[in-house]
């Protein structure tokens, strides 16, 4: 299932064309807490669907009952790329394990893509509902090949991904690879370029938040 979130909070809609437009990119402070919003929005709307049991408290002045999570999800994210957004939702999922992964794409002389996983740092997530977060999912062969090893760590109950801009290209294939989860979107495009990249999109995302880097 995709959920395009910017169809349900035009507010959403306003984060975004900061994301995407250029003059506001030069703000990575701007950019990092735009993106932290969407993570913070999407993790909201992740936790109507989670389940929640009675709990009794003791205030001051008597008992209170309210409701509480039965377990906290564990939260993933591909570094660096993916931590504004991963730190949008720690806020909401304050009580959650994390877990880290290390990916990158080499472009190939034939113009083909290969993803390098190096490093995971993984609780346990057998039956445990598990959120990864991706600000770009452009050919999904990143995400596809971590979703892969993360299922070779454990078996979720389910599996929930999160993205500022994916285009229907990556998604399809990511649903392709790993049919059973729900992708939640700040908004979707059609287009990606023969190098991998999103039109209109909006740019590296990593470098936006964090300065120009490559993989050494």
């Amino acid at each position: 299932m995709v959920i395009n979130l910017s169809e349900r909070y035009a507010l959403l809609s306003s984060w975004l064309c900061e994301l995407r437009e250029i003059q506001s990119q030069s703000d990575r402070m701007r950019f990092r807490y735009n993106l932290e919003r969407v993570g913070e929005l999407a993790a909201l709307e992740i936790s109507k669907q989670l389940e929640y049991e009675d709990k009794e408290i003791q205030t001051p002045l008597g008992l209170s009952t309210g409701k509480v999570l039965k377990s906290q999800p564990a939260l993933a994210t591909i570094l660096r790329a993916g931590l504004p957004l991963h730190n949008g939702m720690l806020r909401i999922f304050d009580k959650a394990d994390n877990v880290f992964i290390a990916a990158y794409r080499r472009h190939m002389h034939d113009s083909s893509l290969e993803v390098d996983i190096d490093y995971i740092s993984a609780p346990e997530i057998d039956g445990r509902v598990l959120i990864v977060s991706d600000p770009m999912i452009a050919t999904g062969a990143s995400l596809a090949k971590t979703l892969q090893y993360l299922l070779e760590e454990g078996r979720p109950k389910e599996i929930h991904v999160v993205a500022a801009v994916a285009c229907t290209v990556g998604i399809a294939h990511v649903l392709s690879a790993t049919p059973d989860i729900t992708i939640w979107c700040a908004g979707i495009d059609e287009e990606l370029t023969a190098k991998g990249y999103i039109v209109p999109g909006l740019g590296d995302a990593g470098d936006l938040s964090f300065g120009p880097g490559v993989p050494l």
